[in-house]
């Protein structure tokens, strides 16, 4: 079977509609049986009170002596009778005789009439009550035996109430319910109302299936996108996060709902998400990855939200920018040494032009002899194909820059099988911010390098002449943002940190005389070959 589809007036409607529709309904429904219910009562309440004043004012009128002595005398009983009927509120008092000969009736016309009615309970001792139409229409009657001392039953009474008076009474309270049922109406549709706006503002008068379909393009979208998604609201706490930033952040567990401080995240993350401002394409660390993150504020009207934020992953792009770096460094070596070959070229071709031949051999092989000492020393002592280039490259700008880069005599390097990426984001950051302090230092700069390993740990040693750290400094130098230009956008050493910590390593800074950058890297069983 099919499920019934809703009517083209409900398609029409927004969801907050169909719900104002749907709760007026309820609130009418509910009025409605309460209203019946507070009928039923009222007049099953009314029977039983009638019922219980008319037993009392017969057995009443049936105990008097005064009625026992002058039974058979309508005379005397009628105004007896219609004393009692007044004073009582009940509609008759009837006194007949046992064969049910009315000796009393409030239409004087009735007296010596029958009286319409059961009487054989009566006339067995027994007091009874019962509904039963008789002259002054239905009523609800109780009929009662009349003894006397010895008991024999001399006569019988009967007083009762009619239906209509009860109607009335009832006509009476039904108004008053139906008062208190329309002002409950009335509140609750005030209520139902207000409620259906409030609804109607926080889903934009959109309908179910609008809600449905957005719903689920909102959960496709948020599982199928790589680049990760968070939602913070205005109190600091995380709303929503996607499969993408659970991964790029490592959260695990229940993060929704928890405040950015309690995610254990980077420092410079927690700040970002916590200050709810607009940034953009801001480069942020985590242990294993590099970031770039946006954020901006979400607002509505002159309500603030929280924010949205984006982090996209630079982590292999940053390695082989640093990678790409480390390569252009090579190259742009490779090119000034070109120049320079071309120049002693020249000076070479001139002195044999001027027949300075032995000057001209002596000039050659001299400059070349130093240029092969340097790179034979190099790749004979680092057997890593892409440390040894990156330390060529290094040596040629140092030299280009005016700093003396020293490769310590003893270090001597094989194959580590470490991720060559890192461990050329870690050695060309840390020669990169040695050459920079060395620079700002005191003449003459100098940059020492050392690099061994042995069957557990790869070590590396970067020296450098300038002005040192202190140690409050050394604490800080692994954070996003630390430089020793002073401009606020270091992101080098963060990412040696970072390598290293992927590596499974430390990091040690000292000072002697300058600054001392130690990393020691743990080696697969084997160490180096």
């Amino acid at each position: 079977m099919h499920a019934k589809k809703p009517s083209g007036w409900m398609r029409r409607r927004s969801l907050a509609q169909q719900m104002l529709a749907l709760q007026i309904i309820v609130v009418g429904i509910t009025v409605a049986g309460a209203a019946l219910l507070a009928f039923f009562q009222s007049r099953e309440l009314l029977t039983q009170e009638a019922t219980r004043v008319a037993r009392a004012v017969t057995v009443s009128v049936a105990d008097s002596p005064s009625v026992l002595a002058a039974v058979g005398d309508s005379a005397t009983l009628q105004p007896y009778a219609e004393r009692v009927r007044r004073e009582t509120g009940v509609d008759f008092v009837t006194i007949m005789s046992v064969e049910g000969i009315r000796y009393t009736h409030p239409n004087p016309a009735q007296i010596g009439g029958r009286f319409l009615g059961t009487i054989a309970p009566a006339l067995e001792g027994r007091t009874f009550t019962e509904t039963y139409t008789g002259t002054l229409g239905p009523s609800v009657r109780a009929v009662a035996p009349v003894r006397d001392s010895g008991g024999r039953v001399r006569a019988l009474v009967s007083a009762g109430i009619t239906i209509d008076k009860i109607g009335a009474q009832l006509r009476g309270q039904v108004a008053g319910v139906a008062l208190i049922g329309l002002l409950g109406l009335s509140i609750g549709g005030a209520g139902t109302y207000l409620v259906g706006a409030r609804l109607r503002r926080q889903t934009h008068g959109m309908g179910p299936a609008e809600l449905s379909r957005m719903y689920e393009y909102h959960d496709a979208i948020l599982h199928a996108v790589r680049e990760g998604l968070l939602l913070v609201d205005s109190a600091g706490r995380l709303t929503l996060c996607n499969d993408g930033a659970r991964e790029l952040l490592g959260l695990y567990g229940e993060a929704d709902g928890r405040h950015v401080t309690e995610l254990n995240l980077p420092p410079s993350l927690t700040e970002l998400l916590a200050a709810g401002e607009e940034r953009t394409d801001e480069i942020h660390l985590t242990g294993e990855r590099t970031l770039v993150v946006n954020s901006a504020p979400v607002r509505s009207g002159s309500r603030s939200l929280g924010i949205v934020v984006t982090l996209r992953d630079h982590t292999e792009l940053q390695s082989l920018t640093g990678q790409l770096n480390a390569e252009r460094g090579f190259a742009d070596s490779l090119r000034a040494a070109a120049h320079e070959s071309a120049n002693r070229l020249h000076t070479v071709i001139t002195l044999v032009e001027l027949g300075r031949t032995e000057q001209a051999v002596a000039f050659a092989t001299a400059e070349l002899r130093a240029a092969q000492q340097l790179t034979d020393r190099v790749v004979g002592a680092v057997r890593e194909p892409v440390l040894a280039a990156l330390l060529l490259g290094k040596t040629a700008e140092a030299g280009e820059r005016g700093v003396e880069l020293a490769i310590s005599p003893d270090t001597e390097l094989g194959a580590t099988g470490l991720d060559e990426r890192d461990l050329v984001t870690i050695l060309g950051n840390l020669i990169d911010n040695a050459m920079d302090a060395a620079v700002s230092g005191v003449p003459p700069a100098r940059v020492d390098v050392r690099l061994s390993a042995d069957e557990a740990t790869f070590l590396i040693r970067v020296a450098d002449s300038g002005p040192g750290l202190d140690t409050a400094t050394a604490e800080e130098a692994f954070r996003r943002g630390w430089t020793t230009k002073g401009d606020g956008r270091g992101l080098g050493l963060a990412m040696v940190g970072q390598a290293v910590r992927r590596l499974g390593g430390t990091i040690d800074v000292g000072n002697g005389p300058g600054a001392v950058f130690t990393v020691r890297l743990p080696l697969c069983e084997g160490g180096v070959s």
